[in-house]
Parts: structure tokens; C-alpha cells; sequence
């Protein structure tokens, strides 16, 4: 049975489905502005292994996973002043690259992608619901919700009404009915995006994106709600206001899950500290997307990662390990002591440890994909990519120097290889080799 850590309730639960065959799990995705760093990539990967570990043992159609596109958004509008274009140009462009870079980490696509700017109807719709319901109401061309209409309002993060007003940074202004209130609706000006509503052009805030989108596409109550750890306070607990308030009382997620931060040596990775490494900056720099997954999931993903170049060598020595042992056998059964580790609220430290000690080829090799790991053959791993036919061509120098009896130069082009990781066998049939 898998159990997963619920920050609500804080402690490990069993998931128990609402219904096992349409098991819904909803992970809060990019806002489209800018390339994403590794930081943004855990919660990408962290939930992808969920999703595959949940397909495994409900079944491949078992599940409806939503991950949204935020693509209205203040820093997007900005950029999009900042080029003198369309906002959809931005998120369009940034959109594209996410899918790429979080596809280069193996990061299946979810079933479902809403994009904020489709679903407004039904933003518009759930405010209204709120209005109706004494939740929210309307004030300068703003809506906003009323936080003391909802008793439990603070119940995931646990904290008390000082430190929320301190962690939500309240805005301050004269239509707040009390300092909490957080928006729902906001006013567009003149050749700002916007839509029409019962109170005037604007658009929707950040929070009531995702309870308009969940209730839309997967229910009123789903399985799983996932996001980062920096999430949890203002981000789901409004959501989780709203969708209470909208819904009579009826629990929006059981359970929640967070992922704890990616650093580098000074708090949590962020745009705004400037402490950042995008996904494709670490590609460029010639390390491979399978590599990087598996440095994200070297650690609990409740933990801190700490994001070292020492962290990404060891990934890539263990994945050496792993494709040598693992050969060209084709997929067998999982390992039994893989599933019960991952089933551990996503143990994949101990999951890793235990592919480790498997000495049946093909039940490395479904182990390790289930993990989203092992996922070319050995020939494919071993020659890499792109640099292929250069190392073949200075193999080829080689030769010819032997034939030419220079075997300086041919001592020299092997050691310069194998000083680049690549090894040399020479046998009957020739000179064959493979990445140290």
C-alpha cells in the first residue's frame, strides 16, 4: 500500500482512493515567465515518480493527473511590457522551453495541462459562488475573499494570525474589510490582459486559478494535492479557504504533499535571490537529463537539496554502475524491494539502495524505469550523445598512427581520451570503447 506524508494531518497515510480507478492528483505547475531553474524541476520530478508509481499499482489508466499553466500573471505582464509584446509571446515561449527542459529529466506530461487563461468562466464562476456565500466580496473593483468568515482558515500551515499576516506580505489598502483579505479579482487598466466579469474588465488573482481548475476538471474532493514547500503558506491554504468555503464545508485534497527546497548553500533556490542554475544551463554544460533526475532524487524528497557539482558526478558514476549491470536485458519484473521503499512515502534513497543489490538484469531494468531511470540501452549510454562521431574520428587518428608505427601518438590520443572519460579496448576485430 503506498502512504504518502500529509502536511495537514503531518503525519504518513495510506492513499486510499476515492475511486481506484480514476484516482485524481493535482500538482501546482510553472508560471510562464522565464526558463526554469533545478529548483523548479524537483517538484516535476518528484510527482512524475509519483504518478508512475501510482500507474504501477492501480494500473497505467488509474490516473488523472492535472498540472496548471499559470499564464496570467503580473511578472509575465511585465516581461511582455519590457519586449513590447503580447503576453501570450511570453508564455508561449517559456511554456515551450519548460516542456522541454522537464522532458530532458524524463518528466512524463500529465493528462490534463489547464492554462489559467482558458478557464476563466470557471474562476468567475466560483467567485460569484463565494460572493453568494458571504465569502468574499466586492470592493473597488477588486473582490476579495474575507478570511475571518472561514473559522479554520490556517489549518495546513498551522499559523497563528501574526505570522500569517507577516508570511502572506499583506497588502495594505482602504477597501480590505480585514488586513488578511487576499484577492480573488483584480482591475486590468487600458492594454493590460483582461476579461470581462460582473465587476468590471480585470483578472483573476493568483490563488482561486487553482480551486476554479481542480473543481473544473478533477472534482470538488481529489486524491492528492502536491506542490512545493514554499507553497504551503499563502498559496494552499487560500486555495484551500476557497474551495471549502465554495464547497459547504467538503475537504478539497487528501492528502497534501510538498517537496522540500533545492539550494545552493544559501536558502532555497529563487529568481529573486539570484542563486539559480537553470535546467538547461546544466544541459548545455554537457550533463546529461537522466543524470540530473536522478541527483534530484538522490535525497528524501521532504529534505533540503543541496545542489553541488559533487551531487551531479556521483549521479552519473551511480548511473555508470547501474547500465553496466543492468547490460541490454530487456524489462523484467519490478523488484519487490523497490516498490515497498517508493510505497514508503517516496523512500528513493532507500529505493536506490536496493536497485543497487539487484542482480537479475531485466528486474534492474524495470526497477530503474520505474523510476524514470535506465530508459536507453547500454550501446546508447555508454557513447553518449552528439560527441559520438568526434571520438570515432580521433580512434580512427589512432589507428592510423599505430599502422604508421607513431605510437607516441597513438599513447597520446588515448590518453587525452581517457583523460575525457572515454576508455579504449583494443581486440581482434578492432578498437571499441565505452564512457569510464
Amino acid at each position: 500500500m503506498i502512504r504518502l506524508y500529509d502536511t495537514m494531518t503531518r503525519e504518513k497515510r495510506p492513499l486510499i482512493p476515492i475511486n481506484p480507478n480514476r484516482i485524481t492528483m493535482y500538482v501546482c505547475g510553472p508560471t510562464v515567465y522565464g526558463r526554469a531553474h533545478i529548483g523548479n524541476a524537483r517538484p516535476a520530478v518528484v510527482f512524475d515518480t509519483v504518478a508512475r508509481l501510482i500507474r504501477h499499482e492501480f494500473g497505467q489508466d488509474s490516473l488523472v493527473y492535472a498540472r496548471n499553466v499559470t499564464d496570467v500573471d503580473d511578472k509575465i505582464i511585465n516581461s511582455a511590457k519590457e519586449e513590447g509584446v503580447d503576453t501570450s509571446v511570453i508564455t508561449e515561449r517559456y511554456e515551450r522551453f519548460y516542456l522541454g527542459d522537464m522532458g530532458a529529466l524524463g518528466v512524463q506530461p500529465p493528462t490534463i495541462a489547464p492554462h489559467a487563461t482558458q478557464e476563466i468562466p470557471s474562476m468567475i464562476a466560483m467567485i460569484e459562488r463565494l460572493i453568494e456565500l458571504g465569502h468574499a466580496y466586492e470592493a473597488q473593483g477588486h473582490v476579495l475573499f474575507h478570511v475571518p468568515s472561514d473559522p479554520t482558515y490556517g489549518v495546513l500551515s498551522g499559523r497563528d494570525r501574526e505570522a500569517m499576516l507577516a508570511g502572506a506580505r499583506v497588502e495594505v489598502a482602504p477597501y480590505k474589510r480585514d488586513p488578511a483579505d487576499f484577492v480573488l479579482w483584480k482591475p486590468s487598466e487600458e492594454g493590460v490582459v483582461g476579461w470581462d466579469s460582473p465587476w468590471g474588465r480585470g483578472r483573476p488573482g493568483w490563488h482561486i486559478e487553482c480551486s476554479a481548475m481542480i473543481r473544473a476538471h478533477l472534482g470538488e474532493t481529489i486524491d492528492i494535492h502536491g506542490g512545493g514547500l514554499d507553497l504551503i503558506f499563502p498559496h494552499h491554504e487560500n486555495e484551500i479557504a476557497q474551495s471549502r468555503c465554495a464547497h459547504r464545508g467538503i475537504p478539497l485534497a487528501r492528502p497534501w504533499v510538498h517537496n522540500g527546497f533545492v539550494d545552493m548553500g544559501a536558502g532555497k533556490m529563487s529568481k529573486s535571490l539570484g542563486n539559480i542554475i537553470t535546467v538547461d544551463q546544466l544541459l548545455e554544460a554537457g550533463h546529461r537529463g537522466e543524470v540530473l533526475r536522478l541527483a534530484l532524487l538522490s535525497a528524501h524528497y521532504r529534505q533540503p537539496l543541496p545542489w553541488t557539482e559533487a551531487l551531479i558526478a556521483q549521479s552519473k558514476t551511480t548511473l555508470d554502475r547501474l547500465y553496466r549491470s543492468a547490460g541490454d536485458a530487456g524489462a523484467g519484473e519490478v523488484d519487490e524491494g523497490v516498490i515497498e521503499a517508493l510505497s514508503d512515502d517516496l523512500n528513493t534513497p532507500l529505493a536506490m539502495s536496493r536497485l543497487a543489490a539487484i542482480d537479475d538484469p531485466s528486474s534492474l531494468k524495470a526497477s530503474g524505469q520505474l523510476l524514470g531511470l535506465l530508459t536507453v540501452s547500454q550501446d546508447e549510454w555508454f557513447r553518449g550523445e552528439g560527441d559520438a562521431s568526434a571520438i570515432e574520428e580521433r580512434i580512427a587518428a589512432r589507428t592510423e598512427a599505430k599502422k604508421q608505427r607513431n605510437f607516441a601518438e597513438a599513447d597520446r590520443i588515448r590518453e587525452e581520451l581517457k583523460s575525457e572519460g572515454v576508455l579504449l579496448e583494443d581486440g581482434p576485430a578492432g578498437t571499441t570503447w565505452r564512457r569510464e
